[in-house]
């Protein structure tokens, strides 16, 4: 689905919202601009006008946890050769109940502390 179909069809779900916010990782296809290509410009900028694009920070990104875990996937399930679209889901099924049985966790690096040093430029400032 492409984001302007995407973004469509979360306007017609909220037809009475006058502003719908999207909160959204930090991905480059992620800007309004790369949405002018499904329809034509005004019809984009109408849907464009009622949403509101909050961005997550890079390095505070769900996206960065999403791919370690796919990645520990593709190491623990994936890697070796698979015949069938079906063995495919089987085997990660599997693999998914493992892990989830097992409680598993990503240790993320990037602490609360970490987060202020690397993003204060993003925090507003007191002067005196």
């Amino acid at each position: 689905m492409t984001g302007s179909i995407f973004l469509e069809e979360i306007a017609k779900q909220y037809k009475h919202a006058e502003r719908i916010t999207l909160v959204m990782d930090n991905l480059n296809t992620h800007e309004p601009g790369s949405l002018y290509h499904a329809f034509n410009p005004k019809k984009e900028k109408a849907l464009l006008d009622r949403f509101e694009f909050v961005y997550t920070p890079k390095h505070g990104s769900w996206l960065n946890m999403v791919e370690i875990e796919l990645r520990v996937l593709s190491n623990q399930c994936l890697n070796r050769r698979i015949d069938t679209i079906a063995e495919v889901r089987s085997q990660v099924s599997a693999w998914e109940q493992a892990r989830n049985n097992k409680k598993s966790t990503i240790k993320w690096g990037f602490t609360a502390e970490k987060a202020r040093i690397k993003l204060l430029h993003l925090y507003p400032s007191i002067d005196a």
